[in-house]
Parts: C-alpha cells; sequence; structure tokens
C-alpha cells in the first residue's frame, strides 16, 4: 500500500531552494514565526554533499524546524520522515525527527508522541541520516505511533543540545513506506496496523473497529498477544485469531463474517469460554440467528449459567438455535449436587406454595424438592428470601400442613433456569456426553416451543432434560437418544430420569430411552407421544419392572402412537394434585393409545403394561382407548396387561364411561383385556335365568355396566324341548362384585348366546 501512488496523496514537502516562508521556527502552525528573512538561516545553492541545503545557526536550546503544510496521515498508514545533516562549526548538537499532530479541525492532538530518536552529530562535514517511521501499530521500526484522532501533522526536525553551532540540512523527505508492513497483495489486515497493542491493558477496540472499517473484503488478523476490549465490539470483516481477546463478562463480541464456536473459542483461548460468549453474541445481536458449534467437542468443567451470558434481561422470545457439536462434561466437585433440609408449612388452598420455610436462603431455584406427600419430579421454581417462601413447579398430593422437605439442586451443562422466560430455542444435533457427572439441560423457569432435534444425551447422572416451571410449554422432542448412566443396576434401583413435562402440548416423537431409571414423567395435556423406544429391563430373574411413561393428570387429552414399550410400564395417576379425592374435575379419560409394540421379558407374573394409580377416592375412568397394539412377553407369562394399583384408593366402577379396548394382539398373556367383549355363553339346563360372567376380560377390574347386544345362535328350547321364539330381558351389574349379566327369560329355557358386554357406558 502506497497512498502517493494508489490515491495521489502528496506527503512530501517541497526543497528549501523553494524559498522558506513555509519553513516555520516553531510549530508549523498558521501563523507561527517562519525562517524567511530569519538572521540565523540561509539557503546554500551548493554544497559538495547536498545540490542545495539550508543552513542553520543553532540558537535556542531545542532549534525547531517544521513545514508549515499539511502532511496527511491516517490509521493504518506508516510514513518515513527522514533528512541528511551534516556539521560545520561550532559546538556539534544533536538532531531528531519532529512533528506537531493535529485533529482534523486543526486543535493539537495531543498525548501523542511528538518525537523519534536522537541522533549526535561527532565530526565535522560528516553526512548523517537522521529518520523516523511514524505509523498506528506498534511495529518493528516504527518510532512514534499515533492514534486515530491525528488527521495530519507540520513534519520536521529539531536541533537540541549546546547552542552555537552550524548545521546544513539537505530537503526534507517523507516516504509512505505502508507496504513494508501493510501490502495489498495480502488478503489480510493486522490489527495492530490501526493501533492495537496486544498488552492485555491498552483497550483495543478503536484499534480493531479501525481495522475492520479497512478491512474492505480482507480478513482481520489479530496476531499473537492479548487484547483488551473495554466495551461491546461488532467486527463485520472475516477474522483470523492467533492471539486472544479479552473482555469483562458483560461485554459482548459480534463476529458476524466468522459467527462460529471455532472462531469464538480461538478469539478467547478457550472452548468453553468461546461458546458462552458465542452464545451472549447469538442473544444480544440480530445479524445471526444460529450458532453453528462445527462439529466442535467443549470440554466442560462446570455448569454453564446461560442466562448469565444475557444482561439485558431474563426474557427472550425470538427464535434461536444451537447446533452440531458436542459437550464433554469433565468430572469434579463443581458438578456435586446441593442438598438443603428445611421445615415448611403446606396449604392446599395455596398449592404452588411452601410458606414459613427455615433457612429458605439455602434453597436453590430449580432443586427437586421430596417428602412425605410429595410426587414426582416437583422442582423449586423460584425462592422469596424475603417472605420465607418457595414457589413449587406442581402442587403436592399429601404433604402436612407443617414438615420437612428435602432440596436437591442438581448440576445441569446448560442451565437456563436463570431466565424468567425463553421462547422458541432450539438444539439441534447436540450431544451431552455427561459421563455420569452431570445432567445436561435446565430449562428456563417459562417460556414455549423449547426443541431438542438429533440430540444426544450420553449417562446423564441425575436428569437429561428438566422443567422447573412451564418453560416446557409445547415441548419438541424429535429423534433424541437418552442414554442411562445406571444400565448395570436393576431397574428398580435406578434414579435418573430423561425428562419431565409440567405444561401442555408436548411432541415426544421417534426417541430412544435407554434403560434410565423413568424415561418420562409428564403432566399437562395435549401431548403426542409418537414413535419412541423405551426400555429399562435388567438382568434380574422375574424381576419387578417400574415406569417408563408416568402422567400426572388425571384427563390428560393424549396420544400414544407407534412407540415401542420394553420392559416398562405407563403409569397414569394424579400425584400432581393438591386435593387428589376427585371433586368437580375431570377424572381419568382423555387418552388414546393405539398401534403401540408392548414387551416384556423374564418379568414377575404380575407385572402390568398400563397403570391407573389414583391418589384419591372417587376416581374413575372417562375416555380411553386402547387399540390397534401388540402386546407380548418373552420368557414367561403375566396374568393381564391392565390394572389399578389401590396404594391410595381404588377406581369408581360405577362411573365408568367410553373405555375400549378393541382389536390388541396379545402373546405371552393369560387373560386378555377386551370391551366391549363378546362371548358365547351355552346354557345346557333349562333355565329361566342365565348368569354370564364376562369380568375377566373387563379393564381395570370393572363393572359389567352394559349390553349391547344379544344373538342367540341356533334353537332355544324350554324342558319339553319345544322351540321358543323368546327375547330376553338384559339385567347389569348382578352378583355380590357387580361383575355378571343375567339374561331373563319368561320360562326356563336352554341355548347358546352371543352377548356383547362393556365395562362402561358410551356415553
Amino acid at each position: 500500500m502506497n497512498k502517493a501512488l494508489t490515491d495521489g496523496v502528496v506527503f512530501m514537502p517541497p526543497a528549501f531552494e523553494d524559498g522558506l516562508t513555509v519553513w516555520s521556527s516553531e510549530d508549523g502552525t498558521p501563523g507561527s514565526l517562519t525562517y524567511a528573512g530569519a538572521g540565523n538561516a540561509a539557503l546554500v545553492p551548493a554544497d559538495q554533499d547536498f545540490d542545495g541545503c539550508l543552513e542553520l545557526l543553532k540558537t535556542d536550546s531545542t532549534q525547531k524546524l517544521r513545514y508549515m503544510g499539511q502532511t496527511p496521515y491516517e490509521q493504518g498508514c506508516y510514513l518515513r520522515v527522514s533528512a541528511k545533516v551534516k556539521a560545520i562549526s561550532g559546538p556539534l548538537p544533536s538532531v531528531r525527527v519532529a512533528a506537531w499532530p493535529a485533529q482534523s479541525g486543526g486543535a493539537h492532538a495531543g498525548g501523542n508522541l511528538e518525537t523519534g530518536p536522537v541522533t549526535a552529530l561527532t565530526a565535522y562535514g560528516e553526512v548523517v541520516e537522521v529518520s523516523a517511521i511514524i505509523g498506528s501499530g506498534s511495529r518493528n521500526g516504527v518510532n512514534i505511533i499515533w492514534g486515530a484522532d491525528v488527521a495530519y501533522a507540520h513534519v520536521g526536525l529539531d536541533l537540541i543540545g549546546s547552542s552555537g553551532g552550524v548545521v546544513r540540512i539537505d530537503d526534507l523527505v517523507v516516504e509512505d513506506v505502508t507496504g513494508a508492513y501493510l501490502r495489498d497483495m495480502m488478503d489480510w489486515v493486522d490489527v495492530r496496523d490501526f493501533g492495537a497493542a496486544g498488552d492485555g491493558v491498552t483497550d483495543d477496540k478503536p484499534a480493531f473497529e479501525a481495522a475492520d472499517a479497512a478491512a474492505n473484503g480482507r480478513t482481520l488478523l489479530v496476531p499473537e498477544g492479548s487484547y483488551l476490549i473495554g466495551s461491546n465490539l461488532t467486527l463485520h470483516a472475516d477474522i483470523r485469531f492467533e492471539g486472544t481477546m479479552t473482555m469483562a463478562d458483560n461485554v459482548y463480541l459480534s463476529l458476524t463474517r466468522s459467527f462460529d464456536l471455532p472462531t469464538y473459542a480461538d478469539a478467547f483461548g478457550d472452548e468453553q469460554l468461546g461458546f458462552r460468549k458465542a452464545f451472549q453474541a447469538l442473544l444480544h445481536y440480530a445479524d445471526h440467528e444460529i450458532l453453528d458449534m462445527c462439529g466442535r467437542r467443549v470440554d466442560v468443567t462446570a455448569p454453564i449459567d446461560m442466562q448469565a451470558a444475557y444482561s439485558a434481561g431474563d426474557t427472550f422470545l425470538i427464535r434461536r438455535v444451537i447446533k452440531n457439536g458436542q459437550f464433554y462434561v469433565i468430572g469434579g466437585s463443581a458438578w456435586d449436587s446441593e442438598t438443603t433440609n428445611s421445615t415448611a408449612k403446606y396449604n392446599p388452598a395455596n398449592p404452588y406454595k411452601l410458606t414459613n420455610v427455615t433457612n429458605v436462603a439455602a434453597v436453590q431455584a430449580g432443586s427437586v424438592v421430596t417428602g412425605a406427600g410429595v410426587g414426582r419430579e416437583v422442582y423449586v421454581k423460584e425462592v422469596n428470601i424475603s417472605a420465607s417462601e418457595v414457589e413449587l413447579s406442581q402442587p403436592l398430593w399429601g404433604a402436612a400442613a407443617n414438615q420437612s422437605y428435602t432440596f436437591t439442586r442438581h448440576k445441569y451443562v446448560l442451565d437456563f433456569g436463570g431466565f424468567a422466560q425463553v421462547n422458541r430455542m432450539n438444539l439441534t444435533e447436540v450431544e451431552f456426553q455427561c459421563n455420569g457427572h452431570a445432567s445436561a439441560v435446565l430449562l428456563p423457569r417459562d417460556g414455549e416451543n423449547f426443541v431438542f432435534q438429533d440430540c444426544f444425551f450420553i449417562k446423564p447422572k441425575n436428569r437429561g432434560i428438566s422443567s422447573v416451571g412451564r418453560g416446557c410449554q409445547d415441548l419438541h422432542l424429535d429423534r433424541c437418544q437418552f442414554v442411562s448412566n445406571e444400565q448395570s443396576q436393576p431397574a428398580t434401583t435406578r434414579q435418573s430420569v430423561a425428562f419431565n413435562v409440567n405444561a401442555n402440548d408436548a411432541k415426544i416423537r421417534d426417541n430412544r430411552f435407554q434403560r434410565m431409571g423413568t424415561s418420562m414423567v409428564l403432566h399437562g395435556s395435549g401431548h403426542i407421544i409418537q414413535g419412541n423406544h423405551l426400555f429399562q429391563g435388567d438382568e434380574v430373574t422375574d424381576g419387578p419392572r417400574v415406569a417408563g411413561m408416568v402422567f400426572t393428570y388425571e384427563n390428560n387429552k393424549t396420544v400414544l402412537n407407534g412407540n415401542y414399550v420394553d420392559n416398562c410400564f405407563i403409569e397414569w395417576n394424579n400425584e400432581h394434585d393438591a386435593v387428589p379425592d376427585h371433586g368437580s374435575e375431570y377424572s381419568f379419560g382423555g387418552m388414546t393409545i393405539t398401534g403401540n409394540i408392548f414387551t416384556a421379558n423374564d418379568v414377575a407374573s404380575w407385572f402390568k403394561w398400563i397403570l391407573i394409580k389414583p391418589f384419591g377416592n372417587g376416581h374413575y375412568v372417562s375416555g380411553l382407548h386402547v387399540t390397534n397394539n401388540t402386546f407380548r412377553t418373552l420368557a414367561g407369562w403375566i396374568d393381564r396387561v391392565e390394572g389399578v394399583s389401590t396404594t391410595h384408593a381404588g377406581l369408581d366402577y360405577w362411573s365408568m364411561k367410553d373405555v375400549t379396548f378393541e382389536n390388541n394382539a396379545f402373546t405371552g398373556v393369560t387373560q386378555a383385556t377386551v370391551s366391549p367383549v363378546t362371548l358365547e355363553f351355552n346354557q345346557n339346563t333349562s333355565a329361566a335365568t342365565w348368569t354370564l360372567d364376562g369380568s375377566a376380560y373387563f379393564p381395570f377390574g370393572g363393572n359389567a355396566r352394559t349390553v349391547s347386544s344379544v344373538t342367540i345362535e341356533g334353537d332355544l328350547r324350554d324342558g319339553s324341548n319345544a322351540q321358543v321364539w323368546d327375547n330376553p330381558h338384559v339385567l347389569v351389574n348382578r352378583g355380590a362384585t357387580y361383575k355378571q349379566v343375567q339374561l331373563k327369560w319368561s320360562r326356563a329355557v336352554r341355548g347358546t348366546a352371543h352377548v356383547t358386554m362393556r365395562v362402561d357406558r358410551p356415553v
């Protein structure tokens, strides 16, 4: 680069022989004294060493010589100022290049270096070249470094030392030597050429901005060094880091053309810090919506507080994506769960609050709550220290008015818990290698449409994905895999949970859950559970199995379709109900289970795939359809596929409505479950009342509530063997347990009937 060649910029002052009216004995500013007519200056037209020169008698302690014209200067430009000097007589002075820098308006650009290195004259008649290089970067050979405030200068020389000597000075030469430092043929711009110090102390932001503005399609080069950035910085050029940047946690770096994790890792010399700063930029700037990790592995030594990166607030509602990378957890004490025990009061009328919490300051938001009467996956959503209150993610089904609770705060690789609300955050093709040291992701307290797509959760210590509030509204899990760290343990001792949901409308599709403690715990309604493979078996002979899917909302309006449920079961309860006895709310219903594969091997005979567990009295089933499923056991038989856990309460069989078990296939199951069920009854002796028992087929041990059809096969005959043309009266809910049906005839008859019975009333 040479501005004289490329832009026609004139740097050279005129020769002395053109007159001394433009040569000042002061700073060179307009109105300053000149050497024209001065008694201590004369033009020498011919000299044996110089064609023409200026002869000066040194009369001041610092004898100044300044060109009064404006020598232009700009960032990234390097100027060499030189002159040949020789002593003629008198005391021998020293000589240095000097200049008076000015701002664009003409004011003095104070604070900049104004003199170059000193050269002493040691002999008369000896020609000595005095020079200095002026530039914006601390480069080899640069003597005078100026900042961006300098627009031009009055350049010249200083004679210092003893007065009385006479010297002759050849014409002043100003050359653009930028090409020695920064050549146009290179495809990069070095930030040092624009004043970057790289010393970790100087604020290099202005230099980076100047270099970015001058890049014009070229790449910014950040050479070795530590570059302090004092305030938010946005760079629009491609950038390459050999050195590193340092900045405060609340200072953002936006690399609009190089926005990816490898570049940020290079920028900060650390992958974990690089990810945090890249995520910070992802939220603070609208230039990019996707943070591409480019397949990079990030070694994580402590939880990453995602909200700490966003100083603008605790709410973010715009779509953002993190994709294509791996978080690899390095073990250490930073991942240890923290546990606090406190007593608190609970009132079902205020179901989401614990009050009068002792030692409330020690309770951490995001903690799992355990204690008597507390359901699964109840979390601390927020802590109000001043009020001694804790807000819960779910109500408690059976807590005492005043009792002790345990609050356990697990540690997560990506912790969004500091956010009050996040909408439309997407993680795509991200792998969490938790290595048994950490949990993976803690969701924000509220929000919607958090998406995990093609992600892997490998060996989480406690949890895969945790929701502490309603940040799971419309949660999407698509084609993800959860691999347990507890695979060698019996199913009953595993404690890990793949994910939980507190809100509505989750879409859980085509995922794989490998031997987790529990694959999913879902509250709310409107869920679609489709195409997933859950297997939670173990090596225990005839061993008990645990729930894979736990639904904690009674009328959950949910579809289970095309899943592979392997060595685990569906549990349906109301453990997140502050008043678990049935009242004015809907009871268990709104669920469709269709087209699934249920399998189990080497399990106890009492194992069930579908289990309803009421936590209070008065509940029933209204709106359950189990159709077109395959149930199969290996290495042993089970009694039946469905049942009721009566640990806390049973079902009200008199209120069952719209319950169907149809078109299912049973292998290795002693008793099929069917409703409506059509059975053939043979009455071999004449009787006026036929008592029919189809209860073995009825779901959940229900009553014989409805007969929808009776068809007589063949002849109906009386005791005299006379053919009888008669229709029976039908009585339901017969017998001591109300599970039998009776056909009442006008006389004693015998024959064969096909009777269709239901455990419910259709409406």
